[in-house]
């Protein structure tokens, strides 16, 4: 397979992956108001869950175990996406890209509900 080839077949999940990994951060502290940061401003040093008596956010709660599993779940289907559809690179690398607010936002929605984050 020439090098085109695989870099117009891989490059759709590493785009998404890089962006995943960028913003995960960012997108969870949008979701759960938890005093995260970007990476590049501090990341997780104002979590709440530096906080013994505050709700402690869903992600960082479950530590590496439970952030790498929604990590695994927001990449899967960018997997698919990416390698496994006939579509032009474009139309993969947007649909990859916009798998990761959905999928994240449903996982924070669940871990949300099933942990009370939001509850009173």
């Amino acid at each position: 397979m020439p090098a085109s080839s695989v870099l117009s077949k891989w490059s759709p999940l590493a785009l998404s992956f890089a962006v995943d990994c960028l913003f995960f951060i960012n997108l969870c502290a949008w979701i759960f108001k938890c005093g995260c940061h970007s990476l590049w401003a501090g990341a997780d040093m104002a979590c709440n869950i530096h906080m013994a008596h505050a709700r402690h956010c869903p992600f960082c709660a479950h530590g590496w175990p439970g952030q790498a599993l929604v990590m695994i779940a927001i990449v899967a289907p960018q997997v698919f996406i990416s390698l496994k559809t006939p579509w032009i690179w474009l139309v993969r690398l947007l649909a990859a890209l916009a798998l990761f607010p959905i999928v994240e936002g449903i996982t924070a929605l669940v871990l949300g509900w099933t942990d009370g984050y939001w509850t009173p």
